[in-house]
């Protein structure tokens, strides 16, 4: 089979013009950026149209670096449900620099079931992650400024919790000293980098309902502490006005084209193991005002992508899932089921029947959301009947819908009878109201047990001196209803990333409390996690160059 590059470039787009005029959407309101590539002004969303359409969650199981293919799950649905005359969009989010050149490549589908250009969007895109770094460095030059001019008054900043970011793996970066050379270079204080999927200006735009709320949110960004106690914000510091123009192009989602030609957005791009895993808002209302059934994908598996999706995004915007898709692999259930990486490509049974704990895990989370729940087997070519037998069988025991995904392999006609499954499921048995873990009214320490306790399914959680103080200050504010956003490892229930399966009598620890004001959420660091990766011994950037033009090693 041909590498997701090769296959991306055997694909004849159609002039993103074309695509947009399928979906009706106004011709002189397109902004192309190139020929394939056009952004939508955030505008162009209609709530009345939203509450017609059709939102579908795609999850999945814990993920393994054997791999899920969620993104390919979610594109292979889109397909399948137009390949059966539907009119279906997929809303993703956009692929970040770090991962591309690090350890997991790419983020723009694969075989045949790609968002396309994959090189344009896997790389720089529309300019969208850089905006977000911009701006996000912007505040931070300012705010050091501000401290520079007014040493030794009244003014002068007691602490200072805003650092910087890059779109890149760079764990140098992880802690630094600034204002290093004498005076004329600023004032020396420590500081540090994350990834500018980690930014709150990410979060921020991802959360905004639109341009004007984009602007209250930046108001609102905490960026330290007066000598007094106060809170010092980018209010205080006026520059919220500059901030919105550098983001005033980002806000507008970008439309690009499926594999098959049929129309997608993809726009901004949090991750989930540090942030809240979902793409923008404006991006699903905007999918969802031009089409009836609208998939959407949280990022790794149901305990942090699924869960932040609902108790983050469907909770500040209104969204409402009519059904949750959990993407399972035979590889994955078998590394959960205890079978080494090394031998997952060989039939077992057994492994895959101890891996199912980990499915059942999150079927029975996304049940207490009231959602309907479907099964979508990714297939790969190892797979054996016999195992996707008992991943059925488990299925329909539990009176959870199965299909199987040959989207990769196929495209559209290999998601077929998952798009028949879903839209039977939609008509007949849509999910029920959402029913978030918590309320926003509960103390920040009783949201973090219901997550730890009923989602991760913790015997006990633990919060250090330096979390229980900065909870105790949060609990006398305004802040003390937001949502939670749980930072810690993508590989497991608990913050141990080596603990497959279902974890259990774990203690859960918290470590530390990050204020994201402007987004209007509390982070709460559990375990070792990192808002800065590290690159692998051998990077994914070593396979990759330009080769007579064209761009190799990508996928």
């Amino acid at each position: 089979m041909k590498s997701d590059i090769e296959i991306a470039r055997s694909i004849k787009l159609k002039p993103i013009s074309e695509v947009a005029e399928n979906l009706s959407i106004p011709l002189n309101e397109l902004i192309p950026y190139g020929n394939y590539i056009a952004k939508i002004p955030q505008d162009q969303k209609s709530e009345d149209k939203v509450k017609k359409s059709n939102l579908i969650l795609v999850t999945s199981i814990t993920p393994t670096k054997a791999g899920i293919g969620k993104t390919t799950v979610s594109i292979g649905l889109a397909l399948g449900l137009n390949k059966i005359g539907k009119k279906a969009i997929v809303a993703l989010r956009e692929p970040s620099l770090g991962p591309c050149f690090g350890m997991k490549g790419g983020a723009a589908g694969g075989g045949y079931a790609q968002v396309l250009p994959m090189e344009n969007i896997n790389l720089h895109f529309t300019g969208d992650f850089h905006a977000i770094t911009s701006a996000h460095n912007m505040i931070t030059a300012l705010l050091d400024n501000y401290i520079y001019q007014n040493q030794g008054t009244e003014h002068v900043l007691k602490e200072v919790v805003w650092k910087r970011v890059i779109d890149v793996n760079d764990r140098n970066l992880r802690n630094i000293v600034t204002g290093l050379g004498g005076n004329v270079n600023g004032v020396i204080q420590e500081s540090g980098f994350d990834i500018t999927p980690a930014s709150e200006i990410m979060a921020i735009l991802c959360l905004a309902k639109d341009i004007d709320d984009l602007r209250r949110r930046i108001e609102n960004i905490l960026l330290g502490y007066k000598t007094d106690g106060s809170i010092f914000t980018v209010k205080d510091l006026g520059i919220a006005g500059a901030i919105t123009v550098l983001l005033k192009d980002a806000i507008n989602p970008n439309l690009v084209q499926t594999s098959e030609n049929t129309a997608a957005f993809v726009h901004g791009g949090p991750f989930a193991n540090i942030a809240h895993g979902c793409n923008s808002v404006i991006a699903t209302k905007m999918a969802m005002t031009y089409g009836d059934y609208v998939i959407t994908e949280a990022g790794f598996g149901a305990d942090l992508g699924a869960e932040k999706f609902y108790d983050i995004k469907c909770r500040k915007s209104g969204l409402e899932p009519k059904l949750t898709v959990i993407v399972v692999t035979g590889q994955g259930l078998k590394m959960h089921g205890g079978v080494h990486i090394s031998q997952i490509k060989e039939e077992n049974i057994k492994g895959i029947i101890q891996g199912l704990e980990n499915l059942e895990k999150h079927i029975e989370n996304i049940k207490s959301y009231g959602q309907t729940v479907l099964v979508a087997f990714n297939k790969f070519a190892s797979d054996t009947k016999e195992e996707i037998s008992e991943i059925k069988e488990f299925c329909k025991k539990r009176e959870v819908g199965f299909a199987i995904n040959n989207a990769f392999m196929e495209g559209g006609k290999g998601a077929e009878d998952l798009a028949k499954l879903v839209v039977e499921t939609i008509e007949n048995n849509p999910s029920k109201k959402l029913k978030f873990a918590y309320e926003d009214e509960d103390p920040i320490r009783v949201k973090i047990e219901k997550i730890a306790k009923n989602i991760y399914g913790a015997s006990s959680v633990t919060f250090s001196k330096k979390a229980s103080k900065k909870i105790g200050n949060l609990e006398k504010s305004d802040m003390s209803k937001f949502p939670i956003c749980i930072a810690k490892t993508q590989y497991s229930f608990s913050a141990n990333p080596l603990s497959y399966g279902v974890s259990k009598n774990f203690d859960f620890e918290i470590k530390d409390i990050v204020i994201n004001r402007g987004a209007e959420f509390i982070v709460v660091i559990a375990g070792d996690i990192l808002r800065m990766p590290g690159l692998p011994k051998k990077p994914v950037a070593m396979n990759i160059d330009l080769v007579n033009g064209l761009v190799e090693g990508l996928s």
